[in-house]
């Protein structure tokens, strides 16, 4: 699929997890803590205890019910099955020794980040708005998916942190370019900014910099959030209900996978609506 400078961007489905050809990598690489999210404790590298031999979740239609909503939330984007099949060839975890099972542990949560990257430029690119800076965008989107197929020891040393400057800088000025026009000023610089169980219910952010902005158990429903940039905005249990997301920016599943909403919620095309939500 190219763009029209001719970048091969990333497929869609390449970008979406496919358990089917993954190693239960999120299930057994990940630590979680026993909380509201996770109903036990397990460390990094271990496996989960619902996963089975064949790789899928023993409990995987009963998550929410036996305590494991954040399962539900998770996405490595892709990064799974790439991990899997192309930088470690269809070896599995269980097969080689203990040294390229940690190996493996550790790629798979850098090559989650580059798909994260990997989903932020392919929307950019399908920006009308942010036409003038296609070309970039496209140069750095092939320059991310190329990081994706270094070598295991290659990726374990990838800076990272670099990585993401790098292609923020892109995606900030392709996110003004979008919202630009729509008013507001300052009253919707909301960058970073703390709203947790913040009331805006109803509240009209057409445009929104709400970049990493804390929103957890926000109120905002009916709130206008067309076109508002959500890129790394935390919405865990931020009530989305009748709020019309249109156009906006940079919103992934596993986002509006922790929120709640309901079947008035409006949604941009990118995303689904999650099944748990209030029917």
């Amino acid at each position: 699929m190219q763009d029209e400078t001719g970048t091969e961007a990333p497929a869609p489905t390449e970008l979406k997890a496919d358990c089917a050809q993954c190693f239960g990598l999120c299930c057994v690489a990940l630590p979680f803590a026993a909380s509201a999210d996770f109903a036990v404790d397990k460390a990094a590298g271990s496996p989960c205890r619902n996963l089975r031999t064949d790789n899928r979740c023993g409990i995987h239609a009963e998550l929410r019910q036996r305590g494991f909503n954040g399962c539900t939330v998770y996405d490595c984007l892709g990064a799974g099955q790439k991990v899997s099949q192309l930088t470690f060839g269809g070896a599995d975890w269980r097969s080689g020794s203990q040294e390229r099972a940690r190996l493996m542990f550790d790629v798979f949560p850098v090559v989650r980040q580059l798909h994260e990257l990997l989903r932020y430029l392919t929307e950019a690119l399908d920006l009308p708005a942010a036409r003038p800076l296609h070309p970039e965008l496209g140069r750095a989107l092939d320059r991310t998916e190329a990081l994706t197929r270094q070598t295991p020891e290659e990726l374990v040393e990838l800076d990272v942190p670099s990585v993401r400057q790098d292609v923020n800088v892109l995606l900030l000025r392709a996110s003004e370019l979008a919202r630009a026009g729509l008013g507001g000023g300052r009253k919707k610089e909301r960058r970073g900014a703390d709203l947790m169980g913040a009331r805006l219910k109803g509240a009209d952010l057409r445009g929104a910099n709400l970049r990493g902005a804390y929103l957890i158990a926000a109120d905002l429903t009916g709130a206008d959030l067309r076109s508002a940039d959500l890129i790394g905005a935390d919405l865990r249990d931020t009530d989305l209900t009748d709020a019309d997301l249109t156009g906006a920016l940079f919103l992934t599943q596993p986002q509006l996978n922790a929120a709640k909403g309901s079947p008035g919620t409006r949604l941009p095309a990118s995303v689904t609506r999650p099944g748990h939500w209030t029917p």
